[in-house]
């Protein structure tokens, strides 16, 4: 009886659209997508450094291989953060292709957890002008990393001494970011960071809305002595960066917790993304050599298959 009512009830308001000269409403009503598709431009890296791509093509490059957003990274147009123009073309192109951008990727701009005060002070003074190009350019977020002059550690002083310094110069830059309406998005890469409780820590020792989480399904290698590699478990890493995560970084490798790399288990994994009601991007990272585009696609495909399970589950 209730579907029998709910029926007529739209039938009833297709009816009045009609005589009032108004749009047809759709009753099969689409759902939310559980979560949207970006590329990470770090994909292309290797066209890109040997100059076989040019940085301002990404956007249009992505638009013709079924993908409208995008992530940039900072050392493919270094010295053009505060060049107005080359970010305008950049905008332009991206708009004109309807391409969101989604985010700065920054690297070399020192690190969070530097050895002095001064240092740590030049590490925020350097990633402010990011802020602003992200800004420029209709982004939500820059991406920081957490790297740190003290050695990694499994030493709780140590993790915590890490802490302190990083979660100090992190509450800077959002501090200096919220003024933009950007977020300040830290992703595992390595050491400390590759530590997904760590992470976690840092994120809520910071207390600033404006911090939050990349968790990359890749990166969880902690340290590596020669040829021993020490990892994190990918799965209850992203699990435990997931609550405060502003983006989402995929590659089509993880880790378990005795150094060993497996294929990704798409649906296991986002089964956990989407579980902490993310609805965000995730950010394809990964470009198979000499078959970037292809390997980029197989990835987005697979994508959008998971989506679709999940969506009707």
């Amino acid at each position: 009886m209730t579907n029998r009512r709910n029926f007529i009830k739209s039938a009833g308001l297709a009816t009045a659209a009609v005589g009032l000269g108004l749009p047809q409403l759709s009753f099969s009503m689409k759902k939310e997508e559980l979560f949207k598709i970006s590329l990470a431009e770090w994909s292309l890296n290797k066209p890109l450094f040997a100059g076989k791509m040019n940085h301002l093509d990404f956007a249009i490059e992505a638009k013709k291989h079924g993908i409208d957003a995008v992530e940039y990274v900072n050392q493919f147009f270094k010295d053009k953060a505060t060049d107005k123009a080359y970010l305008q073309e950049m905008k332009t192109r991206a708009d004109g292709e309807g391409v969101t951008s989604v985010l700065i990727m920054i690297d070399g701009e020192g690190q969070l957890g530097a050895a002095t005060s001064a240092e740590r002070a030049e590490t925020v003074e350097k990633h402010k002008k990011w802020v602003e190009a992200a800004k420029f350019l209709g982004c939500h977020a820059i991406r920081v990393n957490a790297y740190t002059s003290v050695p990694y550690s499994t030493d709780p002083k140590e993790e915590k001494k890490a802490i302190d310094v990083c979660s100090s110069t992190l509450r800077r830059i959002c501090q200096f970011a919220n003024d933009f309406d950007i977020d300040v998005i830290v992703e595992n890469h390595g050491g400390f960071s590759s530590n997904g409780k760590w992470l976690a820590r840092l994120i809520k020792e910071t207390a600033h809305r404006r911090a939050g989480t990349l968790p990359d399904f890749g990166n969880f290698v902690l340290n590596r002595e020669g040829d021993k590699i020490f990892s994190y478990d990918s799965y209850r890493g992203v699990d435990e960066l997931m609550p405060k995560a502003k983006g989402v970084s995929l590659k089509p490798r993880v880790w378990d917790d005795m150094g060993k790399e497996h294929p990704l288990d798409y649906e296991r994994m986002m089964k956990i993304v989407v579980g902490h009601k993310f609805r965000g991007y995730v950010g394809i990272e990964h470009g198979a050599p000499d078959r970037e585009w292809e390997s980029i696609e197989e990835i987005r495909v697979n994508l959008d298959m998971i989506r679709r399970t999940l969506s009707n589950a």
